[in-house]
């Protein structure tokens, strides 16, 4: 005999397949929205009931938007000679919010991870390749899986001599403690140094 009626049951179940939510955590949002207004309760399953109908994946830089071409691609101040290479979606969303950059994105969906059988095949790679451009800006996450994907991309493009391919700088985060850092970051942040 369960203790929790089905319908609470159900919606814990469903809250633990998604990545990052345990147990209690599934457990905390479902009782939690059992004391949300039916209101907010109804918005909230129209947000999720729309999210797929209401979203496209742009057909030139892969990103999640609402139109095709998204607002980035079809931007004319934006420089479409340099493309900025990332791993997800929420990748351009950190990016963006620096204000510092202004060329176009590719977005990857994933990462090469032979382990979870997601090779180059599964990811948005020969789409970049069809792609003209003067520099490709490699920001794949600093993993093995995305060293991995960053070097597959440009042992792919190295045969374009005019094409310059660039990867975010690697080091210590602002604020953090040297005595604290491990060894790769520490050798990266020393590679990457430049003239104070």
């Amino acid at each position: 005999m369960s203790l929790l009626p089905k319908a609470l049951s159900k919606l814990i179940e469903s809250f633990e397949k998604l990545p990052g939510i345990g147990p209690k955590t599934a457990q905390r949002l479902a009782f939690y929205l059992l004391h949300v207004p039916q209101e907010d309760l109804d918005d909230f399953s129209k947000s999720l009931i729309n999210l797929k109908s209401n979203t496209v994946l742009c057909s030139v830089c892969k990103n999640v938007s609402e139109a095709d071409p998204c607002d980035i691609c079809k931007n004319p101040t934006r420089d479409k000679k340099m493309i900025c290479v990332v791993e997800q979606p929420t990748d351009v969303l950190s990016i963006e919010r620096t204000r510092k950059y202004h060329g176009v994105y590719h977005v990857l969906h994933g990462a090469i991870d032979p382990l979870n059988n997601i090779g180059p095949d599964e990811l948005y790679i020969d789409d970049l390749l069809k792609r003209t451009c003067s520099e490709i800006i490699l920001a794949t996450n600093p993993t093995m899986e995305g060293e991995a994907t960053a070097m597959y991309i440009n042992k792919q493009l190295t045969t374009n001599n005019k094409l310059k391919i660039t990867r975010l700088a690697h080091g210590l985060p602002v604020g953090a403690d040297i005595e604290y850092a491990d060894e790769v970051t520490l050798t990266r942040a020393l590679e990457g140094r430049r003239e104070y």
